[in-house]
C-alpha cells in the first residue's frame, strides 16, 4: 500500500497476518496489521481483523435415485454416491432401513445418503423402495396336461415341484374330479394343483385325463337243469382280467343269486315242480365298478334234461405223481373224473415239514412242481420228494381229499 507523509514521499506500508483456528478446518480469524514507517522512524499500524466461516453444505456429484416400486426379485444394489464441498472434502455415509408390509415379500425400504463437510454442514438425499410381490409361483416339474389312456393304464398322481421369487413357504392344494358314473362308459379324470405363496398370489395347474373303458372280461354261456340241486358259481363263465369284488344281478324276477352263486332247483315250486314257464333263457350280469369299470353278461339254458353225473366222492381220480421232464406224462398234478359236475377245486399243497408250498381256490390242473417264494430246489422248481395235498371240491357236499403225492423236478 502506498501511503503519504507530510514530509516523505514514496513510503510504503508493510503488513503480516496472525491466523487463530476456530472450531472446524474450514472456520478461522484472519488479524492483518499494516505497519507504516517514515525517514524519521514515525510509525503508523493499522489492524483488519477477517472472519473466515464455512457456511455453504456440500453437493452430491451423482444422479440422486429416485423412490421406485418393484418386484420382491428386482430390488437394486444401493447406489454409491460422492460429494464435494466449496471449502474442501465431503464424506458421504449410507443407511438403510426396512419396515414390514402386508406380507413378508411386500415391504418399504428406506436408504438415505448424507454428506458431510469438515465443518459438519451436510446434505441429505433418501429413497423410498416400495416392495411387492405381484407373481404366483411357477411349476419346476414337467407335466402332461392332456392324457389319453384305457382304464388300466391311469398314470399315478405326479409329484409336483414349484418354486417362487419370493416366497420358500407355498401351500399346495391337490383335488381330482371324475366324471366317471360307474357304467362302463369313457370318462374324464381332472387334476388340479392350487398353489399359494404367502402374499396370496396363487396359481392352477391342471392336468386332463381322458379315459378309455374297455372291457377285459370274456364270457361263454352254458345249459343247466331245472333240478340240478349244486350251488353253480356264475364266475366260471367269465374269463379275462377283471376284478371280483363286482356285483352279480339277474333281469329274471324268479331267480335268487347268493354272490355269484345259483343253485337250479331254487327255481322249483314248494312242491318240487315246474311249468314250461320256469324252463328257458336265463340272462345273468357282472358288473364291476371303479376306476375301471366292465360288465358282462351271460346266458344260462334252464332244461328238463337232466343227467345223472359221476359227481360221488368214488368217481374223483387225483394225481398220485408229478414229473416235471415235458414228456407228457403226469406233466401236470390233475383232480379229474367230475369234470361236468361244476365243482370249483380248491387245492393246498404242503412239504414233508409242514409249510405250505401251494394254495390256489380255483385250481385249473395246471400245477408242475413250481416252487413259492419260501421254497428251495432248482430254479423255479420244488425239490424232488414227496408232498401232501388237501383237496376240496367246492359245493359238493363231499369231504376233503387228502394223500401224499410225489414230485420229481430232476
Amino acid at each position: 500500500t502506498d501511503e503519504a507523509d507530510n514530509c516523505s514521499n514514496g513510503l510504503e506500508a508493510t503488513y503480516s497476518d496472525a491466523i487463530t483456528n476456530g472450531v472446524c478446518a474450514n472456520e478461522y480469524t484472519i488479524t492483518r496489521t499494516w505497519t507504516l514507517v517514515d525517514e524519521c522512524g514515525n510509525e503508523n499500524i493499522q489492524t483488519q481483523t477477517i472472519n473466515v466461516v464455512d457456511s455453504t453444505a456440500p453437493n452430491f456429484v451423482e444422479n440422486l435415485p429416485a423412490n421406485i416400486t418393484v418386484e420382491c426379485d428386482g430390488v437394486p444394489d444401493a447406489e454409491i454416491l460422492t460429494a464435494t464441498d466449496n471449502c474442501g472434502t465431503a464424506e458421504v455415509t449410507f443407511s438403510e432401513t426396512q419396515n414390514a408390509g402386508s406380507c413378508p415379500s411386500n415391504y418399504t425400504i428406506t436408504r438415505t445418503w448424507v454428506a458431510t463437510d469438515e465443518c459438519g454442514l451436510t446434505t441429505s438425499h433418501t429413497q423410498v423402495i416400495s416392495v411387492q410381490d405381484t407373481t404366483a409361483p411357477t411349476l419346476v416339474s414337467d407335466l402332461e396336461e392332456n392324457i389319453t389312456v384305457v382304464c388300466s393304464d391311469i398314470p399315478e398322481v405326479p409329484d409336483l415341484a414349484f418354486e417362487d421369487a419370493c416366497s420358500t413357504d407355498m401351500t399346495v392344494t391337490f383335488s381330482e374330479i371324475s366324471s366317471s358314473d360307474g357304467s362302463v362308459a369313457d370318462y374324464t379324470i381332472i387334476r388340479e394343483w392350487l398353489v399359494e405363496d404367502e402374499c396370496g398370489n396363487a396359481a392352477i395347474y391342471t392336468q386332463t385325463i381322458d379315459v378309455i373303458v374297455q372291457s377285459q372280461i370274456q364270457t361263454a354261456d352254458t345249459e343247466l337243469c331245472i333240478e340240478d340241486d349244486f350251488e353253480f358259481d356264475l364266475f366260471s363263465l367269465l374269463s379275462g382280467d377283471f376284478d371280483t369284488d363286482g356285483v352279480w344281478t339277474s333281469t329274471n324276477s324268479n331267480v335268487t343269486l347268493d354272490g355269484s352263486f345259483f343253485n337250479p332247483s331254487s327255481l322249483l315250486d314248494v312242491n318240487g315242480e315246474f311249468t314250461e314257464m320256469d324252463l328257458g333263457e336265463y340272462v345273468f350280469t357282472y358288473t364291476v365298478g371303479g376306476i375301471c369299470p366292465s360288465e358282462a353278461e351271460v346266458t344260462i339254458l334252464i332244461n328238463d334234461d337232466c343227467v345223472v353225473l359221476p359227481c360221488g366222492e368214488g368217481d374223483v381220480i387225483i394225481s398220485k405223481a408229478v414229473t416235471a421232464n415235458s414228456d407228457g406224462i403226469n406233466d401236470f398234478f390233475t383232480v379229474s373224473g367230475v369234470e361236468d359236475c361244476g365243482f370249483v377245486i380248491e387245492l393246498q399243497i404242503f412239504n414233508r415239514w409242514g409249510a405250505k408250498i401251494y394254495d390256489n381256490s380255483n385250481y385249473q390242473n395246471d400245477w408242475s412242481g413250481q416252487a413259492s417264494g419260501a421254497s428251495v430246489g432248482r430254479s423255479g422248481y420244488v425239490p424232488t420228494g414227496t408232498y401232501y395235498y388237501v383237496i376240496n371240491l367246492k359245493n359238493s357236499g363231499l369231504r376233503p381229499f387228502t394223500g401224499p403225492i410225489y414230485v420229481s423236478t430232476n
